[in-house]
């Protein structure tokens, strides 16, 4: 009873600290204008659409689930900028308190180097956030009658506001080297809430920490099918920090004028947390990813090692550029 009652306390107390962090995904490299506003049209194509989703501590209480889905392009007639929009939704414990974003980003492509081989691309986002937390299924004090907790007796609480609405500001850059096609580096470093918005209900004020971002992803040539693809992120937000690092193994299946079929397996490590596995594949212009942590943190023996699962999709949109054809014309004389 006692160890069960310990877990409970420790699993509120873990909820409540987190929510006063952004959101965070395992499949970091997947949401390119989350992780950094530099990243907004960065790719070769003309658009790209990411959708993404995790639910995780299924197992413990209501799952916290997360979904976000994005869109960038390069302008038309200068494809130095970039542009782009992400909407995230986020949903967490019995209160379902809710995380509601919309980002702008813009990014602006400079180039080091005369070959395009070394650039950079600083980047800003614009955030409206929006947040409520539903507090019906709260239980208090006074709901119980001496003998019997009592859902129907009244709880004696006034609220004054259960939603909030707030900007946010960030700015990122990324670095690029590109030694050949299948031999690049990309690192980048973003400062996310620099305005510090007021995330609390009611009466008091909350200031949300601005959190800092680094990242640093290569993709490094073994042989003539197989590729290694390394990746770190951390992450600091007040007194919270988070290192993500690990790496994944690609092997081309198809790769030709027409056709290309890639496959990726990974293993990764959140420290204090989680280890966790990433499947992938890449699918003409397609991508599809899927990850699932194994918790090994204090929670363990709530959670009997089971974290979260998360799925990732990527779309990249070519225009259609139709063959131009010459026509001879005849004299008029023939």
């Amino acid at each position: 009873m006692k160890i069960n009652i310990l877990l409970v306390l420790f699993l509120i107390l873990k909820i409540s600290t987190a929510l006063g962090q952004d959101i965070h995904w395992s499949q970091f490299n997947a949401i390119p204008l989350f992780q950094n506003p530099g990243n907004t049209g960065h790719f070769n194509g003309d658009y790209r659409f990411v959708a993404n989703y995790r639910n995780q501590w299924k197992s413990v209480t209501v799952p916290f689930s997360t979904f976000s889905v994005s869109a960038d392009t390069h302008l038309k007639n200068a494809k130095k900028i970039g542009l782009g929009m992400l909407f995230f939704h986020d949903a967490v414990g019995d209160g379902k308190l809710r995380t509601i974003e919309f980002q702008a980003s813009g990014s602006y492509l400079i180039k080091l180097s005369a070959d395009s081989s070394h650039s950079i691309r600083p980047g800003i986002s614009l955030g409206i956030n929006y947040r409520q937390v539903n507090s019906n299924p709260f239980y208090f004090d006074n709901q119980f009658n001496g003998i019997t907790f009592d859902p129907t007796l009244p709880t004696n609480e006034i609220y004054q506001s259960d939603t909030k609405i707030n900007a946010t500001i960030g700015l990122g850059a990324i670095y690029d080297y590109c030694k050949g096609k299948r031999q690049t580096i990309t690192a980048g470093i973003g400062f996310y809430n620099l305005n510090r918005p007021n995330q609390g209900f009611y009466t008091q004020i909350v200031q949300r920490d601005i959190r800092v971002n680094a990242f640093a992803k290569a993709l490094y040539k073994l042989d003539i099918d197989w590729d290694l693809v390394p990746s770190f992120s951390v992450s600091i937000q007040g007194k919270y920090r988070e290192i993500l690092l690990g790496s994944s193994l690609k092997y081309t299946l198809l790769q030709n004028a027409k056709s290309y079929r890639a496959l990726y397996a990974g293993l990764w490590y959140r420290n204090n947390d989680a280890a966790y596995l990433s499947m992938g594949m890449d699918y003409q212009d397609w991508f599809i990813g899927i990850s699932y942590d194994i918790n090994f943190s204090k929670l363990v023996p709530a959670s009997n090692l089971r974290g979260g699962f998360e799925i990732a999709t990527r779309y990249i949109l070519h225009h259609f550029k139709p063959k131009k054809v010459i026509h001879r014309v005849c004299p008029d004389f023939i």
